[in-house]
């Protein structure tokens, strides 16, 4: 879960440098989509580097935990709402160490 003195840090960080005013949506989304592909980037070849991956996947929640604020959605419940949506999808009774899509379970 985010502690709010994880959220409230990263709000002052941007604040101190005034970069809230690039952070739009689509401006954060696509931040979102990069920082991805740079995590990703780092299991390519085999063996992750993972003092890396850990700086990039920390980007990657950045941007997520911008994005949310900017759209007025609170983390932890947005998270816990899919969780619940994927329960009903996904039950333990079909769904347990299956790998295929809901419709073909």
């Amino acid at each position: 879960m985010y502690e709010d003195s994880v959220r409230d840090t990263v709000r002052q960080f941007m604040a101190e440098r005034d970069w809230q005013q690039f952070h739009t949506p689509e401006n954060l989304a696509k931040s979102v989509s990069i920082e991805a592909a740079e995590l990703l980037e780092c299991f390519q070849w085999g063996d992750a580097d993972l003092d890396s991956a850990k700086d990039e996947l920390a980007d990657v929640l950045t941007y997520c935990m911008l994005l949310a604020d900017k759209l007025g959605l609170d983390p932890d419940t947005i998270v816990l709402d899919k969780l619940e949506k994927t329960r009903e999808k996904y039950p333990v009774d079909k769904a347990r160490g299956r790998s295929v899509k809901y419709d073909q379970l």
